[in-house]
């Protein structure tokens, strides 16, 4: 199934500046390995190097939190899109 996935603009140098770009997949981790696949480099910035999501990132299939959800296990319905969302912090 396709799915939409929006790029933040820190990491759409990956995606040739794309906002939105889609992958086949049924849940988050399937949609970062797709991801990766046709954007290679992009999910070091979004998972650590044990493959889990990076504590500074955010990411949601449609309004939803995965973290609230089944992580990166969380299936994607049919028409919801996934949104990688950076922490953004300051003084």
């Amino acid at each position: 199934m396709a799915v939409t996935v929006r790029i933040p603009t820190i990491l759409r140098s990956y995606t040739a500046g794309s906002a939105m770009v889609s992958v086949d997949a049924h849940t988050v981790e399937e949609a970062l390995t797709a991801l990766e696949g046709d954007y290679p480099g992009i999910s070091s910035r979004i998972l650590d190097d044990e493959g889990k999501l990076r504590r500074f990132v955010n990411v949601y299939v449609g309004e939803e939190d995965i973290r609230g959800a089944d992580n990166l296990k969380t299936r994607i319905p049919d028409g919801s899109n996934v949104t990688v969302i950076p922490a953004v912090a300051g003084g």
